[in-house]
């Protein structure tokens, strides 16, 4: 047909003209890795893809909800790709791609990418009590990743064997408590895990000791009965202090002699009491003192030892 021909044609008000081919259909972004997420340091392919069009593609991949165009591309091809080579935590954002082949621009859905951080080389600690514990004693292992994308899998390990395991689903660290026996004496070591390879911690030893007597100051020993040899004497298996009349010295006074029946008196000292009567104030027991008193002896009977 001759150009002035078909311009003669288009040019009527009954036809139009549209450009010849298919236009896009079905635009649609993938990603590799598959899933919508990518370890940080990562490479991530942005695939592009239209199910029928004809002609060149012009393509375009954006990123953000503001649109950011990342890259245009025109190729002649149904498929097209655009790659980031290390990805960053920054990075994490919603993506989409656009295809065009002369009847307008067709864009995909948005797909949303998620870095994930790998775990750092976790820190293995033990409770209060530290690297030096007591047999029966509760102990605690805290293993714990600084860094790492939730959530964080932990292991423990003793001599090699596991102890148990524990997770963190927000981040952080994880503990696993057990009671100390003989056997758990040794080599402690965890590992962490968020998807991405493992990370082992240093190998700590648990020095363990046998449990202490108790304080002798919280625990003091039991005294032993002892028999009094004091005049007008309790039984020696009451507890309670007893007041007994021992001289008088002089004048209107009378002196009580105190002690408790746990207590006993040297000889000497009973000797001494026998033969020149109680002090006015006389210890019998270290903490444990008699205070004279002031009587009318006319209106108080009493016995003299004497």
């Amino acid at each position: 047909m001759l150009p002035w021909l078909l311009l003669l044609i288009c040019g009527s008000p009954s036809l139009s003209c549209v450009p010849a081919g298919i236009p896009v259909s079905d635009v649609n972004l993938e990603t590799r890795p598959p899933g919508g997420w990518v370890m940080e340091g990562s490479k991530l392919v942005l695939i592009c893809s239209v199910a029928n069009a004809t002609g060149n593609i012009t393509y375009f991949w954006y990123r953000g909800a503001l649109g950011s165009n990342l890259e245009t591309r025109i190729q002649h091809s149904l498929t097209a790709e655009f790659e980031i080579m290390e990805m960053k935590n920054s990075d994490a954002e919603q993506y989409y791609c656009a295809a065009d082949n002369g009847y307008g621009p067709i864009l995909s859905e948005v797909v949303n990418i998620t870095v994930r951080v790998p775990v750092s080389r976790p820190v293995l600690t033990f409770g209060d009590s530290g690297t030096q514990a007591v047999l029966g004693d509760l102990m605690e292992l805290h293993c714990e990743a600084l860094g790492g994308s939730p959530p964080i899998f932990y292991q423990f390990y003793h001599e090699h064997v596991i102890l148990g395991n524990s997770s963190a689903p927000s981040g952080g660290g994880a503990s696993f408590n057990f009671s100390l026996t003989t056997e758990h004496s040794g080599n402690y070591f965890c590992e962490a895990s968020n998807g991405q390879g493992t990370q082992r911690s240093e190998v700590v030893t648990l020095n363990l000791t046998g449990r202490q007597p108790d304080d002798p100051l919280r625990s003091p020993p039991r005294p032993v009965l002892q028999e009094s040899s004091y005049l007008n004497s309790p039984d020696p298996r009451q507890l309670q202090s007893v007041y007994e009349n021992v001289n008088v010295v002089s004048g209107d006074d009378i002196y009580s002699l105190v002690y408790h029946t746990q207590q006993e008196m040297e000889p000497a000292a009973a000797q001494h009491m026998r033969t020149h009567g109680a002090s006015k104030v006389s210890r019998v027991s270290p903490d444990i003192y008699s205070k004279a008193r002031k009587v009318n002896i006319v209106d108080m009977d009493y016995e003299d030892p004497m």
